[in-house]
């Protein structure tokens, strides 16, 4: 079937199960003959990418998951019940994720229609064309995962044909999805990263989101091998060789930058007392340590254009209701989401650097010198805790030598003049950061001398001692180097270790204007697999041939 496309994107106004293309042509190109050159090939490209920073806030992969974890509270204000139903495991609509559902679909379409389109092309040479593909082949496998890792069986669409298709066994999609990320392992050059643009997938990226699936299938799943179509498998062997590969400097290029805390903006504020002590100075965004992330820009931001808006994930953890962020410099201005439990605080080791590296509480005057609880009435901070985190946040610099204002750092480091706190956030949303694959190397290489070395590598670093690499070691290493990026909810759930969801987040103090405390337990409901509510008007599209997942029925509706 013939498919209408737009000059710049392909547009889709509604992505459903059964409904990928209704539309009429407003630019007179079709599928037939568009692409025809590698420079709109490139354009359609850039259209599959720039569905990874389309989904609303609150459909976010990395939002979602932080909430759900046993780190975060949900916070944000008094209306803000989304936050708190995510958080507690519940709904407050029979659509909450929709836009999560429709957008990795967008980005599934238009990822088929190239690879559908691609031979048609006239490219200039072959390197050209594998590397366009393979790109495609990545996103296609990346978007599939986002989905089966939020929704577990998804409708699975090989092609861009619109049709109504029922849920699909787990083994069937991720064997899509493997052979895409295989079939990009493949087609992307072996090229140091500093050769790629940064934000483009890589070779290394495609190994290293191989391994994240595999990881996640055969430990979800209680599966030995990852599967392919056609009876095919990917083998832990295959999936430690490519990681051999990627986690080798002299191969990719990857490696850990020298300071953990180097890693992120509030290092580059040296007028922050944490940065000036410590002799701290950031690498900046697309440094060595990262295989993969999500790039933003204010220079065209805006809330009216879905694909536009600087990084949300910063926005909503920045810290709520403060008369006066120059009392609370150098972090800035947010919505107050994901408020941290005290739990990870007490747990991690104070010799360890990346604890305060990582998160702060506003009680302590090196970080903060004033933080007021309450300052808002109407809609204060909700399950206030004192903790922050700070690799994700609104980071402020001085406007100016007189250090009467501050702004967000993207406008002194850039120029821009956006005046708008809520379009400010630029920093990468990383997706797959270096130290995860040489942590995720240490996992498949457990209880050996190789996994011993990639867990040094990764404790050397902040200056820990050595210990072997059990599970349990691996664990814990997990959760204090990965903490706060959207990793620890999928972890807990590929170890089988949901339980902690429920005893990490026992008896939770939380203030309310620094004056009533309270506790606040959290019980995870294990009947939902751990997986969200299928949009209902996904399943109505269908007629019913789209089932909804188990335990989202009225028990789920949110209540405190």
């Amino acid at each position: 079937m013939k498919k209408i496309i737009s000059i710049a994107l392909i547009v889709l106004m509604s992505v459903s199960c059964e409904d990928f293309l209704t539309i009429e042509s407003t630019t007179l190109k079709s599928t037939e003959n568009y692409p025809a050159t590698p420079a709109e090939a490139s354009q359609v490209l850039t259209g599959i990418y720039a569905i990874l920073s389309r989904p609303n806030i609150m459909s976010n992969i990395i939002l979602v998951s932080e909430l759900r974890s046993d780190d975060r509270l949900g916070g944000g204000g008094p209306s803000d019940i989304s936050t708190k139903a995510i958080a507690q495991y519940q709904k407050w609509s029979e659509n909450c994720f929709v836009d999560a559902w429709k957008s990795n679909y967008m980005g599934i379409f238009r990822a088929n229609v190239f690879l559908e389109t691609s031979p048609r092309v006239k490219w200039d040479n072959e390197e050209q064309q594998n590397q366009m593909e393979g790109e495609a082949h990545y996103l296609l496998a990346h978007y599939y995962f986002d989905l089966s890792r939020l929704f577990g069986d998804v409708c699975l669409h090989k092609t861009s044909e619109s049709e109504i298709v029922p849920r699909s066994p787990a083994a069937d999609t991720y064997a899509f999805i493997a052979s895409n990320l295989k079939s990009a392992i493949e087609k992307l050059p072996v090229i140091n990263y500093k050769e790629i643009e940064s934000g483009r997938v890589s070779r290394w990226a495609a190994e290293a989101l191989m391994a994240r699936v595999f990881l996640f299938y055969t430990g979800y799943y209680q599966k030995e091998t990852l599967p392919l179509p056609n009876g095919g498998e990917i083998t832990k062997d295959q999936v430690i060789a490519w990681l051999d590969e990627c986690t080798d400097t002299s191969i990719s290029g990857h490696d850990l930058v020298s300071d953990f805390r180097n890693l992120w903006p509030y290092s580059y504020v040296q007028d922050y007392t944490y940065t000036k002590n410590n002799g701290l100075k950031w690498e900046g965004d697309g440094n060595k340590e990262t295989v993969f992330a999500i790039k933003y820009s204010n220079s065209f931001a805006t809330h009216e254009f879905p694909y536009q808006k600087s990084n949300q994930v910063c926005l909503f953890f920045g810290l709520r209701g403060q008369e006066d962020y120059k009392l609370t410099f150098p972090f800035g201005q947010g919505w107050g989401f994901g408020t941290i439990n005290p739990k990870i605080w007490n747990d991690w080791s104070d010799n360890d650097l990346r604890k305060k590296g990582s998160m702060f509480t506003v009680s302590d005057r090196q970080e903060v010198r004033l933080f007021k609880y309450g300052v808002d009435a109407k809609d204060p901070q909700m399950e206030e805790t004192s903790f922050y985190q700070k690799k994700y946040i609104p980071i402020n610099t001085y406007t100016d030598a007189t250090k009467a204002s501050v702004w967000n750092y993207s406008r002194t480091l850039y120029g821009n003049t956006i005046d708008n706190f809520m379009l400010n956030n630029t920093q990468d949303l990383v997706l797959i950061r270096f130290a995860d694959v040489l942590l995720m190397a240490a996992e498949l290489n457990a209880n050996t001398p190789k996994g011993d070395a990639f867990l040094k590598r990764v404790r050397d670093r902040v200056s820990l001692p050595a210990v072997p690499a059990t599970m349990e070691n691996i664990k814990e290493e997990r959760r204090f180097e990965l903490a706060f990026e959207g990793v620890r909810f999928f972890d807990l759930l590929r170890w089988h270790d949901e339980h902690l969801l429920t005893e990490n987040q026992k008896d939770v103090t939380i203030y309310k204007n620094k004056t009533e405390t309270r506790t606040k337990s959290i019980t995870y409901r294990p009947e939902t697999g751990g997986f969200l509510q299928i949009p209902l008007s996904e399943i109505e599209i269908t007629k019913g041939v789209l089932t909804s997942n188990p335990g989202w029925g009225a028990e789920a509706a949110f209540r405190e």
